[in-house]
């Protein structure tokens, strides 16, 4: 019902007991019901018609009203959020793609061995701002996309990256996720998250991983998570390998949330292990 007919409708219905009311009065119970007393019921039946039909109508009238204020909030919202998508685009995205240039010809301009090391510099340099310039790209269109409605639980956004992680990468992951969300604070699970996609980011560009597990639970005196491919592991620290940024990001942040944060190679596996509390 559009806002124009329960308009109608509110300025109509009084209009039209009280006319029912003395229609009927005069022609059927003025016998019965004495004009003094008919005077007093006349408010007292607009008023009950009123509770039971207007009331439903004022709600209506409420509910549209929110409907129109969230879709006002979210035009809001998605007028900002692309705001910063093209300053994204035209200014780091565009500054991105202007040093991989320079990269380039930096590189072009050094001795042809691949062995020298000023040419290794420049190779992970250019991987480096092809990295960046993925990130900001994603973030753009993830800006273009409109916000959900209301907030989904934090383990289903955990389930949906995941799910989307194997559904770009066809790889076979295998999820559980036992850790109840009131056992994490709130910035645990923006750091927790982070983490997670961090480690799959790593798995999908470096590991030629075939299977992948994702997994967390909770102990007595706190939660683990951990995350394992097939992949070709590595050779020595993954934390001091030259290009390895998230990584090294990734034990900052697990240092400053009290976490603890281990890789190891087991059966065949690369493992890597958050958990807060609870045995090493």
């Amino acid at each position: 019902m559009t806002y124009k007919q329960i308009k109608w409708l509110i300025l109509i219905i009084p209009t039209l007991t009280i006319g029912a009311w003395e229609y009927v009065r005069h022609e059927f119970l003025l016998p019965y019901i004495s004009m003094e007393l008919g005077n007093w019921l006349a408010p007292l039946i607009v008023l009950m018609v009123s509770l039971l039909f207007l009331t439903k109508l004022f709600r209506m009238i409420e509910h549209n009203q929110e409907e129109l204020n969230r879709a006002k909030a979210l035009q809001a919202v998605m007028e900002e959020r692309e705001k910063i998508a093209r300053e994204l685009h035209d200014g780091i995205a565009q500054s991105l793609f202007l040093l991989s240039v320079k990269a380039d010809r930096l590189e072009r301009l050094q001795p042809s061995d691949p062995d020298d090391p000023a040419r290794r510099l420049y190779g992970e340099l250019r991987k480096t701002i092809r990295e960046l310039n993925d990130y900001v790209r994603q973030a753009i269109a993830n800006l273009r996309q409109p916000p959900a409605p209301r907030p989904a639980p934090w383990t289903d956004l955990v389930r949906g990256f995941v799910t989307q992680f194997r559904d770009e990468t066809g790889m076979e992951v295998h999820f559980r996720w036992d850790i109840r969300e009131e056992r994490l604070a709130p910035k645990e699970k923006v750091e927790l998250f982070s983490s997670i996609r961090e480690a799959l980011l790593n798995i999908q560009k470096h590991a030629r991983a075939r299977t992948v597990w994702v997994e967390g639970g909770e102990e007595a005196e706190g939660w683990y998570c951990f995350i394992a491919d097939d992949g070709v592991g590595f050779a020595a620290d993954p934390f001091l390998a030259p290009d390895r940024y998230g990584l090294k990001i990734m034990r900052e942040r697990a240092k400053e949330m009290g976490w603890d944060l281990r890789f190891r190679r087991h059966d065949g596996k690369t493992v890597l292990q958050l958990r807060k509390g609870g045995a090493a």
